[in-house]
């Protein structure tokens, strides 16, 4: 037999706020709610935090596809990282 049933079906359930912040960490709330608009299944949450950590081999692994709404909160994040303050021109090393 593979695999925990109850692990993997709570991994089907609707994520909340709280497994957001778990799996993924902290964003910015309008990030949160964009994701949480989504309705990501826990598992959708791991499966981005897997393709942002860059570990796509590990999913690939698994013989299961990404899901869209997988890839689309990993898109998300990227942006908010994309989004954050480049440094000044005096911070820029010559």
């Amino acid at each position: 037999m593979s695999g925990n049933p109850a692990s993997s079906a709570a991994s089907q359930q609707p994520a909340t706020r709280a497994d957001f912040h778990r799996i993924l960490g902290s964003l910015e709330d309008p990030r949160i709610m964009e994701i949480l608009d989504l309705n990501p299944t826990v598992a959708d949450l791991e499966q981005a935090a897997i393709c942002v950590a860059g570990d796509h081999d590990v999913l690939a692994k698994s013989g299961r596809p990404v899901s869209r709404i997988a890839v689309r909160v990993a898109e998300i994040i990227v942006a908010d990282e994309d989004d954050e303050v480049p440094p000044t021109a005096g911070e820029i090393p010559p």
